[in-house]
């Protein structure tokens, strides 16, 4: 199904004014025929009141086919089951009265711009972690769609990246329709199908790389290990979820503008063993810093000592200043001095 755009129909001011002359002319005929019905003649009489009725019961009918449009909206157009065309152009624009304006989408709710829920009325579903609701509301008459770039935030879901962690994610994703009918009559309802399509290559894309980068995995597929991860690749992750929500949704007519990553974080029930992760593989790495850093400065200290020949030391005693100078630069707590006022043996 393509998209046909009508043009030439912007004339409903024109039929607007027609209508209203109809009107007020058929309400002058009933009016002049119950004047003058004693007067002319029985039978032109009877056919000015009938006229008049006519186009007063009538007339309305003709109204039915005046169309406003704004910027930026849409209305697709069927003709007793058959696709006629799309009104793209903003105007004021009068077609068939019998076109029936098509929108499966009209009544569907979701957490995303445009989607402003009546208080009062509504029955809230889950679609596939986006809470959606289909609002039972009596205003069904709006079947307009709508050509802006929309945001849909879909809820958080919890999935399990690369290595089997829990993690929870959230993504926001902006979108448009760029064809009409392919949104209207290609899938029964575009917004579920696009918040579904969401969820589905959110989880494809996230199995995929680890929550932070860890050894020997491929995020690429090239078969090569690499450092891509969800933390430290958010871009890359970003734009390899847009593409995989595109190819999906291809075919509803709908273009993805941008997708990215809202929220991200360790399931709650492996957050704290996780922190504590990250803390003991902080302190291991200040460990190693602070024992490069006092191994040089001893190896610095006895070079200087036998430059300038301050001392000779054997081999003994230069093994128990290593071990007293690494106590002192190593500990976590300053040196408490020990003044030895003999021998050192």
């Amino acid at each position: 199904m393509n998209e046909k755009v009508l043009s030439g129909k912007k004339n409903g001011m024109s039929v607007l004014f027609l209508v209203i002359a109809a009107y007020i002319i058929g309400i002058l005929l009933i009016v002049l025929s119950g004047i003058s019905m004693d007067q002319a003649p029985a039978p032109l009489n009877i056919a000015g009141l009938v006229t008049g009725i006519l186009i007063v019961s009538l007339g309305w009918i003709f109204l039915m086919g005046l169309k406003v449009l704004k910027p930026q909206e849409a209305l697709v157009l069927t003709l007793f089951g058959k696709y006629i065309g799309t009104l793209k152009e903003n105007g004021f624009y009068y077609v068939n009265p019998f076109c029936v304006g098509v929108n499966p989408a009209a009544k569907t709710r979701l957490s995303q711009s445009g989607d402003v829920s009546e208080p009062g009325t509504g029955l809230t579903a889950i679609v596939n972690g986006a809470q959606a609701a289909s609002m039972l509301s009596t205003d069904y008459s709006s079947k307009k769609l709508s050509l802006k770039i929309m945001t849909l935030n879909n809820s958080r879901q919890k999935i399990n990246d690369c290595l089997g962690n829990p993690i929870e994610i959230g993504i926001a994703v902006t979108w448009r329709i760029v064809d009409t009918a392919k949104a209207v009559f290609n899938v029964d309802n575009y917004k579920e199908f696009l918040s579904l399509q969401c969820d589905s290559a959110l989880r494809h894309v996230v199995r995929i790389y680890p929550y932070d980068v860890a050894p020997n995995v491929d995020t690429t597929g090239d078969g090569v290990a690499d450092e891509g991860s969800l933390r430290g690749s958010s871009e890359v992750v970003a734009l390899r979820i847009r593409d995989e929500i595109q190819t999906r949704v291809k075919e509803a007519g709908i273009e993805i503008v941008e997708a990215r990553i809202t929220y991200l974080a360790y399931a709650p029930e492996i957050a704290a063993v996780m922190l504590q992760r990250q803390q003991a593989s902080a302190i291991i790495d200040a460990r190693k810093m602070i024992v490069d850093g006092a191994v040089g400065m001893v190896e610095m200290a006895l070079e200087r000592l036998n430059e300038k020949d301050v001392v000779h030391l054997d081999e003994e005693r230069k093994a128990a200043m290593v071990s007293n100078l690494l106590v002192v630069l190593c500990g976590n707590h300053d040196a408490q001095p020990v003044v030895n006022s003999g021998s050192l043996y």
